[in-house]
């Protein structure tokens, strides 16, 4: 019999219909490759799908053959992602606040396209995330693939710097694009940050890149190589996206002991702490004193207190009464 036009994707239908269909509770039947192969206008025999099993083993796929009361089938043995993988992502995916609601459906649909037909269910699933905020900027992907094809080819980028409005809108800040450098992304608080240097001020900036709109590669040479060298990116971070953003001091505090992992969430697990006389936990750690430090302490309440040294108990007494005043006036 001639073979038919087809023919010479058989192999290629094949392996998709393992992919999307087949796996090791379901294998999918030599019958079912039949009539599969048939939908395509390809005539295949129950002997050259056999072969054709072989041949993809050959080349190298992981086919397997499974047996079972209803006779059994073939399945992939090694996929490019496990199930328990793609849990791990579709749960990233829909927790992440960067990315809008539509493309977290968009990402999670495909992520089910990889984990096939029979597995496909598992991935429905829902992460509640209490207070989370999708972000609305539909384009935030092309802006993130825009900057790092900035950065890997050392060019700068033009963009405009977006606000909400009373409307709920979100509107450009001014008229004027910016142009900086792109030096880095950093993902903090859970939002994307991009570290620029800006040539006009002459110093490193950063901005939220869900807040940055018409993002475009230029072909000016990047500046601020020094500058950027110079820094720190996890100390930058730190003092400029978490609770430090002052002046360093070492700080004692003491906390109730069922506060152990706050504490231990908040400075890492190499931060000293030992009991007190009083059973409570004592800290002593380096960080920087701010309004976002003390803004996590009162956070906590009367349970956390600032043993040394008193300057930083008297600036955080004064941070609690500006804030009685200021709130009752």
């Amino acid at each position: 019999m001639p073979k038919s036009a087809g023919q010479k994707l058989k192999l290629l239908y094949l392996l998709r219909l393992l992919e999307e269909e087949g796996s090791e509770t379901h294998p999918v039947s030599t019958n079912r490759m039949i009539a599969y192969l048939d939908l395509q206008g390809i005539h295949a025999e129950r002997k050259s799908i056999y072969d054709d099993m072989e041949k993809l083993r050959e080349f190298g796929i992981d086919v397997l053959q499974n047996s079972t009361r209803l006779g059994g089938g073939y399945y992939l043995g090694k996929r490019e992602f496990e199930l328990p993988e793609l849990k791990l992502l579709v749960d990233a995916v829909q927790s992440s606040r960067f990315i809008t609601v539509k493309k977290s459906r968009e990402l999670i649909s495909k992520l089910e396209n990889i984990a096939g037909k029979q597995d496909a269910g598992k991935l429905q699933r829902q992460v509640h995330v209490v207070g989370r905020v999708k972000t609305e900027n539909e384009g935030i992907y092309y802006s993130i693939d825009n900057i790092h094809r900035a950065i890997q080819e050392n060019k700068k980028i033009s963009f405009v710097y977006m606000d909400w409005n009373l409307k709920k809108e979100m509107v450009p800040r001014s008229d004027k694009d910016r142009i900086i450098s792109p030096w880095a992304l950093l993902w903090q608080n859970e939002n994307y940050y991009l570290v620029a240097f800006d040539s006009e001020a002459q110093s490193i900036k950063h901005f939220r890149v869900d807040k940055m709109g018409r993002v475009e590669v230029l072909g000016e040479v990047r500046d601020g190589a020094k500058q950027f060298e110079s820094i720190d990116l996890a100390a930058y971070s730190n003092q400029t996206f978490g609770m430090f953003g002052g002046k360093e001091e070492i700080v004692v505090m003491t906390f109730p002991e069922n506060l152990v992992g706050l504490v231990i969430d908040r400075f890492g697990k190499e931060v000293p702490v030992r009991k007190d006389k009083n059973g409570r936990i004592r800290v002593r750690t380096k960080l920087t004193v701010s309004h976002q430090f003390f803004g996590w302490l009162a956070g906590i309440g009367k349970e956390a207190k600032i043993v040394s040294p008193e300057s930083v108990r008297e600036e955080y007494r004064n941070f609690l009464e500006e804030i009685i005043q200021e709130s009752l006036d």
